[in-house]
């Protein structure tokens, strides 16, 4: 690849060649460097190049099942993404459901995934290690706010501080285990959730407010507590509050054992938004002052990651009385605009910090570094070309998705990725799809 101007976590925008063997990184060489004439070379002049993005949250098992993999790792090369790490939200053992997965994502995934398993009840905690050694998957996600029947609705047991409790001592045992903390006080939310209920014609103000910054922040304190005291990592999705990012920051000093995760709708969108139920997420939209932390916390590093939350359910699915209304939307192939539109070119990022956001952060927190993350020699050759000048509206019919909708339809960025390289593939093409279904490969992770 001759031309580009390439950027990593490590390396500011600097011109260099990249030549590309058997899907590997196999050099970073001075512009116009001689290379075997036989060899092919793609132009990439006046291209910025990103080490292949990573989405490490997405959602899979709400859009048709048979063809989900094919439709949303499609919408990820949209977006400049290499990888995907998708949650599994299961009460039964993962044996069966991590065959039943990967029977439909083999032959259908366009770019690489791997899966993160949520810990549901004691059969969970009791195999984690085993699910480390046999299935590679080393994160686990645990839902702070299932307790009674509030997870129900996934199918979902409810547990207590106690099972936290075991869970990250266990997790804790398992060298490079990470468990995933989403951090809600439900007893609080719902008290005030019983009271706002009432109100005639609710808002995603109403919405917010049944689920305070107090909520997440508190709960974010236990789990760093807990965390601490057991010896374990955890990482916190979706932080959306500067009361609960501030105290990250206090306990952070004492136990870097913590990483954060914000999402681009967290940058972009405020409670006073009028998407209506369109809008609603959880944790839900906040305030202006929230948003402005959010964009402090990317330029001081006191957020490690940022993530889609991507939930590909239909519109048809939000487009119901508002507290019937389901929850996400879907969110990788706009993360990239996001962050270039609004980060670089308000003079908030640098193109660097971009790349450690979305590249060698998710990388190292769940170890797939040794692959991928950055544009080291020897790691897989996925690249992502974007043209940071390129200014293009937000059609959500474009972008691949099963979801029909997208937060920023009409919305115009400046900044887009215009090619997707797999392991020196094409995978995207100035929004043309040229890989091929199941030529993504499953990322089995190790805790060495």
């Amino acid at each position: 690849m001759r031309g580009a101007t390439l950027v990593d976590a490590f390396t500011p925008p600097t011109a260099q060649d990249v030549l590309v063997i058997d899907g590997k990184i196999s050099g970073r060489m001075s512009p116009g460097t001689p290379v075997d004439p036989s060899l092919p070379i793609l132009d990439a002049h006046g291209l910025t190049a990103f080490p292949g993005l990573i989405d490490a949250h997405v959602h899979f098992g709400f859009a048709e099942k048979i063809t989900e993999y094919e439709s949303e790792t499609i919408y990820a090369a949209q977006g400049g993404f290499t990888t995907v790490l998708g949650y599994f939200l299961n009460n039964e053992d993962y044996t069966d459901v991590y065959a039943r997965e990967q029977a439909y994502a083999q032959s259908r995934c366009y770019v690489d995934y791997g899966f993160h398993f949520s810990a549901a009840n004691e059969l969970h905690i009791a195999q984690l290690a085993q699910y480390v050694k046999t299935y590679g998957v080393t994160s686990f996600k645990y839902f702070m706010n299932f307790k009674g029947e509030e997870g129900r609705y996934l199918g979902l047991d409810g547990t207590d501080d106690g099972f936290l409790y075991d869970l990250l001592a266990n997790a804790a045992q398992l060298k490079g285990v990470t468990i995933v903390c989403h951090t809600e006080n439900i007893e609080i939310v719902n008290r005030l959730r019983a009271k706002i209920q009432l109100i005639e014609s609710p808002t995603l103000k109403d919405w917010a407010r049944a689920k305070p910054p107090f909520t997440e922040a508190e709960s974010c304190i236990r789990a760093m507590y807990f965390a601490e005291h057991l010896g374990a990592q955890i990482y916190i999705p979706h932080i959306s509050t500067r009361l609960a990012l501030d105290e990250v920051r206090k306990w952070r000093s004492r136990y870097d054992r913590v990483f954060v995760e914000t999402c681009p709708h967290y940058l972009t969108h405020t409670e006073e938004s009028t998407l209506g139920s369109l809008g609603k997420a959880n944790p839900p939209f906040r305030s202006a002052d929230d948003v402005a932390a959010m964009w402090e916390g990317l330029q001081d590093g006191s957020i490690h990651v940022v993530a889609s939350d991507h939930v590909p359910r239909k519109k048809a699915t939000k487009e119901k009385p508002f507290w019937l209304a389901s929850q996400g939307f879907p969110g990788t192939a706009t993360i990239l605009p996001v962050l270039l539109s609004e980060g670089y070119h308000k003079g908030r990022l640098s193109l660097q910090r971009i790349a450690q956001l979305l590249t060698q952060s998710p990388a190292e927190i769940f170890n797939i570094h040794e692959k991928k993350g950055s544009l080291d020699i020897g790691k897989d050759a996925d690249i992502t070309l974007v043209d940071l000048n390129l200014e293009r509206e937000v059609v959500a019919a474009e972008l691949g998705s099963y979801s029909d909708y997208s937060l920023y339809d009409g919305v115009r960025f400046k900044g887009w990725p215009v090619r997707t390289i797999l392991r020196g593939h094409t995978v995207m093409e100035r929004g043309q799809i040229k890989g091929q279904a199941g030529g993504g490969q499953y990322l089995f992770r190790t805790t060495d």
